[in-house]
């Protein structure tokens, strides 16, 4: 089952418990996802739907921080919400002894030295971390191994 189709799953299923803060989230990213099906004139597929995924996650994420620094909680919480509903369409988090060993193997093939070589090891791992690790934590463990 692609993405997309769980992704249209989760929004039938929210319709008959009639969700409407859940039904609301998944709409809004399925308009995000459809928005670039026009605009581009492509049909996306499940790599290109967790990007848009991830990006309305990023989104919710720095919202989350906006309104807790402006001791806006309520606003915060309802952030919150939508963040737990957009996260179970993410693949299985990777554990952080798997990201370190995969880190040192991607390493050792490109045979990085140099915080230079920090830009290809990171093309290297993106596909293969996409919606399973936080690419800011990666990249400071890259330059952690590096430096």
């Amino acid at each position: 089952m692609t993405l997309k189709n769980q992704i249209t799953d989760a929004m039938k299923n929210a319709m008959r418990a009639k969700e409407m803060a859940t039904l609301t989230v998944i709409r809004s990213l399925q308009a995000a996802i459809k928005q670039i099906e026009v605009d581009d004139r492509i049909e996306l597929d499940d790599t290109q739907v967790l990007a848009v995924l991830e990006k309305q996650i990023k989104q919710r994420k720095e919202s989350i921080k906006a309104f807790e620094a402006a001791d806006r909680l309520d606003l915060a919480s309802k952030e919150q919400a939508e963040f737990e509903v957009l996260s179970q369409f993410l693949p299985e988090a990777m554990t952080e002894e798997a990201l370190d060993s995969l880190i040192e193997q991607v390493i050792t093939a490109q045979e990085a030295t140099s915080m230079k070589d920090m830009g290809k090891v990171m093309n290297s791992l993106r596909p293969i971390i996409a919606g399973r690790a936080d690419p800011a934590q990666v990249s400071a463990k890259i330059k952690a191994k590096l430096a």
